[in-house]
């Protein structure tokens, strides 16, 4: 949910107006990370992930720093998760990818070290981003961020037990490989999320996205998997107590 310049409380309540009353709000890098801190103090229906983002970590001018202040917020027993973090490859050129990777390993341990979930940015990185994980060893609970593989991915992921989470891009008509990849998600795998304020599901692809937009990603999942959308919500509410614990 990202609201910066918006108010708070009218995008939380508007996402309860439509059933979406249990929302995580990621920090990308200190500042971020402390302000979804401070709004899970506030509102009992969102909870904090804390985090550096894969792309910033190359740019910083003490990494090492960052990181510290990062774990020194991980410990918040509204924090849940440690992300969004892993490795990018779009963004982020071969020159910053030693920092990069040496950022994402740091954020692996501290998830584990505050049991805390790990959720993984990835974009054109996936064989890296399995094999870092197999180097250090995944923490118990992993959500692959704004799920943006293909079936022979995703089933990859859910046989590691990694949670799969999909945004308003998998509504769209021309990304067949993400749509794929929905159809051999086990339904205990699946989560959803807006990665507001982009990937804006269709009909308002191109306007930006906020979490009451939710229940059109979802519905597309239900209708993509053929599953009942009574038991695609369920199955999402228990998926995300089990990622991130009770919102209360």
């Amino acid at each position: 949910m990202d609201i910066v310049g918006t108010d708070p409380s009218g995008q939380i309540a508007a996402a309860a107006a439509v059933g979406v009353d249990r929302l995580v709000q990621v920090g990308v890098d200190v500042a971020s990370s402390r302000w979804s801190v401070r709004l899970a103090e506030e509102h009992l229906g969102v909870l904090a992930a804390v985090a550096l983002h894969p792309n910033d970590a190359p740019r910083l001018d003490d990494l090492d720093e960052a990181l510290r202040q990062i774990e020194a917020l991980a410990s918040h027993p509204r924090v849940r998760a440690i992300g969004e973090t892993g490795l990018d490859h779009f963004r982020t050129g071969v020159e910053g990818r030693a920092a990069q990777e040496r950022s994402f390993r740091a954020h692996i341990a501290i998830a584990k070290r505050y049991d805390r979930t790990l959720m993984i940015h990835d974009r054109d990185a996936h064989a890296d981003v399995l094999r870092v994980l197999d180097e250090e060893g995944a923490p118990d609970r992993v959500v692959m961020h704004c799920f943006s593989g293909d079936a022979e991915f995703a089933a990859d992921c859910a046989k590691r037990g990694f949670l799969l989470s999909f945004a308003g891009t998998v509504t769209f008509e021309n990304a067949r490989a993400l749509r794929e990849a929905a159809t051999v998600t086990p339904l205990d795998a699946m989560l959803v999320e807006t990665d507001a304020p982009f990937l804006t599901p269709s009909p308002y692809r191109g306007r930006p996205n906020s979490s009451y937009l939710i229940p059109l990603t979802v519905r597309a999942l239900a209708e993509l998997t053929g599953n009942d959308l009574a038991q695609v919500c369920a199955a999402i509410s228990v998926n995300g107590e089990r990622a991130f614990g009770p919102w209360r």
